[in-house]
């Protein structure tokens, strides 16, 4: 059984833990870090930051829990309100979980949290089309494929291009 929770200050170690022993893994998918990321201090930082937008209404970070172990993230980020009420989904899972199903249920876990207690319209995500196992974690919630956005972020040191996904309320009727 895998559940989301609220990111907490304290989970920074647990954080670290896994991004140092799965770097290699995480690095194709992520923005250059430098080894400083790789520090407690500097996973500290990110989760205090995390928190701090939480607590402003700009994001919702959570870690993905298996068996009381932190074992990935999802995020939703950009919280946009008025008249968008749309935030971006993001998130990951340990490879020694991966195709288990976890991504797929903390995402389907985060969306139920968007919709239902954050009271948002919309949930898009962008993925880079050769990342197979991530796009089909949305196709099972139930993401629509909207487009593909050239050049949408720099991952990895390169500007690669990004499938747009989106779920609405209506589409969870």
């Amino acid at each position: 059984m895998v559940t989301i929770r609220p990111l907490a200050l304290d989970d920074a170690a647990a954080l670290l833990d896994l991004r140092s022993r799965h770097r290699a893994f995480l690095e194709p998918w992520e923005p250059l870090r430098d080894d400083a990321f790789y520090t407690l201090e500097r996973q500290r930082q990110g989760v205090e930051a995390a928190v701090r937008e939480r607590d402003e209404g700009r994001g919702a970070p959570f870690v993905v829990v298996h068996e009381r172990a932190v074992v990935g993230a999802v995020n939703l980020s950009s919280i946009v309100r008025g008249v968008f009420q749309n935030a971006y989904v993001g998130y990951w899972i340990s490879p020694e979980f991966g195709g288990r199903g976890f991504a797929t249920e903390a995402v389907r876990q985060v969306v139920a949290t968007a919709f239902r207690t954050l009271a948002l319209h919309r949930v898009q995500a962008a993925v880079i089309p050769r990342n197979a196992a991530s796009i089909r974690v949305l196709e099972k919630v139930g993401f629509r494929e909207e487009g593909l956005a050239l050049r949408y972020l720099r991952i990895a040191g390169v500007w690669e291009d990004h499938r747009l996904f989106a779920l609405t309320t209506e589409d969870r009727r």
